[in-house]
């Protein structure tokens, strides 16, 4: 029932930054749990930070902890996602992805319902 459109991807040399952003439109924003997934070429889909409803619960996978920061604007519908020191290893397409929030965490692709196109992110070396 929502939409979600990323956008905010591009080339950046390593140890520069990117913030990417997740508009989202149909039911109501508030009421879902959002997630940044990435995939790289030949790789599965892997989860990278996660945020409940309200923004207070969030976690990251160990790759980028202490590098990204997700966060969200709810007056705005729009999830970010602001990365720091990048290396090459993070070149992927990154996809945000929604679910109703029932007040649990979700690291896996398979309990995400709705789902963005992706944007692409390159960092060189």
């Amino acid at each position: 029932q929502v939409q979600l459109v990323e956008s905010g991807g591009g080339l950046v040399q390593a140890g520069g930054s990117l913030t990417l952003s997740c508009a989202a439109s149909g039911r109501t924003f508030s009421s879902y749990a959002m997630a940044w997934f990435r995939q790289a070429p030949g790789k599965e889909r892997e989860f990278a930070a996660t945020i409940s409803w309200s923004g207070g619960r969030i976690r990251y996978a160990d790759s980028v902890k202490g590098r990204f920061t997700i966060s969200r604007d709810n007056a705005k519908n729009t999830l970010y996602l602001k990365m720091n020191s990048l290396k090459p290893e993070d070149t992927a397409v990154y996809y945000c992805a929604a679910r109703i929030d029932i007040g649990t965490f979700s690291t896996t692709t398979s309990q995400y319902p709705y789902w963005g196109q992706g944007t692409q992110v390159t960092v060189s070396s």
